[in-house]
């Protein structure tokens, strides 16, 4: 929808009075209030009283059975027990928002809210979507809060499903290792009884509820506290919240000595100055998957953009050394971790016109955590300069502890000599002094006009839309898995759970572009001479498919420069959209995506390992008559997986479009229109 619009869509309309629906009071004074969605299919029952609880419903389906909520603070004053609200205020906001550097340009926000006002300083929020609900706890005192700890429970219906990504590291039993962690797993699916009540999960996560309808849990806005895990219980068939304390003592270690590893925690779980809003616990809802893959409600519950001015953030594709292991053929010099290398990768870039080149771990001293320590090999400012000249951007790997000690210094100096940004790694943890650090770095690097891929993180919750310039995220099971991961494991599956599940969060540098493409039987880890389970088509799709604005090229320039095909497709797609449609998907399957840039259409598919026909309608996007470039797999793909076809394609008079797919497959369709 064009801006010219937004003037006379825009509406918001926000009115106080006493709730609605009240119920004849229970034991404790229990009132009871109701909160629909605006196409009143997401139902809200709220039981205030004894203990606050809430139960979610979809068109009459229970999706969570009523499950308590409450916040204990200072010295063991407990929010939300045994309290009645003072006055209950209710909202209906109608509006459009601007979404830069996102899967879309703008996003139609519209929800219904009920806000419980108690004595004490403190509020409780209800939001329902047409496609999800969220709650939070907000504090209005004036004075410091300690947040000692907070219930969070999801009490599941019986037989209901969870598909959840544990943490991969850790003991069973102890929270405090598996705190420690790089929020990448694989996903496991089973019953709530079947499940580890030992270890920990962490988000996004999934539930089928049963009658086709599926919610997708998360959080959103951690700016003042603590990430959450999820532990099921067998004996309540419920998913409880757990929460890491904050450090009280830690000592240098970890990987490479770039961490702090915490050593003892406090009694308390966040300290805040004053008022403030706590993260939003919410969940998407659909009886229908592809609207689990297309929910915006992450974006619209974060923090709007603090950034006045964005012109200086420049999302694309980035030529990548790192999984490729510094490879390159054909070459007058050993290629490894040097300034001749870089500037071959800069080369590449500029003959490609992709934006930037990286310089992962390597280029400064290691076991040093000093980022002003760069090798002998490495002439940074020569490089910098030499790639200015071709109008390509270096951004700089960072280790955490490493930038976190010399911030300001750094960014300054880097800036300084002409580097677009960090890709900062490694903090493998996310209790409050850790997400504190994430926005003190996010304020830091905007004053210097910086960028930030943030590595070795958690899920982005929010943060994309509050600092529009940290343009990426890991905390995902990515390409690099396929460098040091187990045998057996099966990344086409988990790229097909993806969409519906993880990118609810937002965005992600899973890091695709594999040129060296295999079935699953003839798949092995090799670190130095990586490869990727598949079709070479499902490395072109997921480029489309998984949202990332800053997009790496995981493969090495000599391979590129072999599949030049494959090459100017890649080099040539956005990275952000002015429309992102989901087609159709079925979590775990398939996945059917279009987005739409300027006049250029993308459409792109993957399957898991069911070879599959994909049976596009691209009536509703008047696409017919239309021509455009098809990759799909080669007819021999499901043997060798490199093996794919090029196709020019006009799209008939119906509408429909027929494209098969390898096991392991996918396909990219490219149309001009005018």
């Amino acid at each position: 929808m064009k801006r010219t619009t937004l003037l006379w869509f825009f509406m918001v309309v926000i009115w106080t009075g006493v709730a609605a629906f009240a119920a004849t009071p229970a034991p404790y004074n229990q009132k009871n209030y109701k909160l629909l969605s605006p196409n009143g299919g997401l139902e809200v029952k709220i039981s205030a009283g004894d203990q606050l609880r809430y139960e979610v419903l979809l068109n009459g389906v229970q999706v969570l059975a009523p499950s308590p909520l409450s916040m204990t603070v200072n010295e063991e004053k407990q929010w939300g027990i045994e309290a009645l609200p003072r006055k209950v205020t209710h909202q209906q906001v109608e509006r459009l928002i601007e979404a830069p550097l996102y899967r879309k340009q703008q996003i139609a926000e519209q929800y219904n809210g009920l806000t419980l006002h108690y004595a004490g300083g403190y509020a409780v929020e209800f939001r329902v979507y047409n496609d999800g609900m969220a709650y939070r706890f907000v504090y209005q005192g004036k004075s410091p809060l300690t947040v000692r700890n907070e219930q969070v429970a999801y009490q599941l219906p019986a037989n209901a499903k969870v598909t959840l990504p544990y943490v991969l590291t850790g003991e069973d039993g102890d929270f405090e290792s598996q705190f420690f962690n790089s929020f990448e797993n694989t996903y496991t699916t089973d019953l709530v009884a079947h499940l580890n009540t030992k270890r920990l999960a962490f988000l996004p996560l999934l539930v089928d509820v049963g009658h086709g309808v599926k919610c997708c849990i998360s959080e959103c806005d951690l700016e003042h506290y603590p990430g959450l895990y999820l532990l099921a219980s067998k004996e309540e068939n419920a998913l409880k919240g757990v929460l890491p304390c904050y450090p009280k003592a830690e000592t240098v270690g970890g990987h490479n000595n770039l961490q702090m590893i915490v050593t003892d925690r406090e009694d308390y779980i966040a300290r805040v100055d004053g008022p403030c809003s706590f993260p939003w616990r919410m969940m998407v809802v659909s009886s229908c998957d592809k609207e689990l893959a297309a929910s915006d409600l992450t974006y619209l519950l974060a923090q709007p953009n603090r950034l006045n001015d964005l012109s200086w953030i420049k999302p694309g594709k980035v030529a990548w050394e790192w999984w490729n292991d510094w490879k390159l053929t054909g070459v007058p010099f050993q290629s490894g971790v040097n300034t001749e290398t870089y500037k071959a990768y800069v080369d590449f870039a500029a003959e490609q016109g992709i934006e930037y080149v990286i310089l992962d771990e390597g280029w400064a001293v290691e076991q040093k955590a000093d980022l002003m320590q760069v090798v002998d090999d490495i002439h940074l400012k020569e490089l910098i300069d030499y790639a200015a000249e071709r109008q390509v951007g270096i951004i700089l790997w960072a280790g955490y502890l490493a930038f976190q000690r010399d911030m300001e210094r750094v960014c300054q100096h880097y800036a300084q000599m002409g580097a677009k940004g960090f890709k900062v790694d490694f903090m493998d943890r996310d209790d409050q002094q850790m997400t504190h650090f994430l926005y003190e770095m996010a304020e830091t690097c905007a004053r210097y006009h910086l960028m930030l891929d943030l590595h070795g993180t958690h899920k982005p919750a929010g943060l994309n839309r509050t600092y529009p310039h940290i343009i990426n995220f890991e905390g995902v099971h990515g390409l690099e898995w396929m460098k040091f991961g187990e045998k057996g494991m099966d990344q086409v599956t988990y790229d097909v759970m993806l969409p519906f599940i993880r990118q609810v969060a937002g965005p992600m540098d899973y890091t695709p572009g594999a040129m060296r493409n295999v079935a699953m039987e003839n798949f092995s880890i090799c670190n130095s001479e990586p490869m990727s389970q598949g079709t070479r088509c499902r490395q072109l799709a997921l480029y489309l498919v998984l949202d990332a604005p800053l997009a790496m090229l995981c493969d090495s320039p000599s391979a590129y420069q072999k599949e030049s095909e494959c090459t100017k497709l890649i080099a040539a797609m956005p990275t952000v959209w002015d429309e992102t449609l989901i087609l159709d998907g079925k979590v775990g399957e398939y996945i059917v995506m279009a987005r739409r840039k300027g006049d250029t259409w993308y459409l792109a598919g993957l399957t898991n390992w069911q070879e599959r026909d994909v049976e596009l309608n691209l009536s509703a996007l008047a696409l017919q008559g239309q021509s455009g470039v098809l990759f799909h797999d080669g007819a021999n793909a499901k043997r060798f997986g490199s093996d794919y076809a090029k196709q020019h394609i006009t799209i008939p008079a119906d509408g429909k479009l027929t494209i098969h797919l390898a096991p392991g497959g996918g396909f990219v369709f490219q149309l001009i229109t005018k």
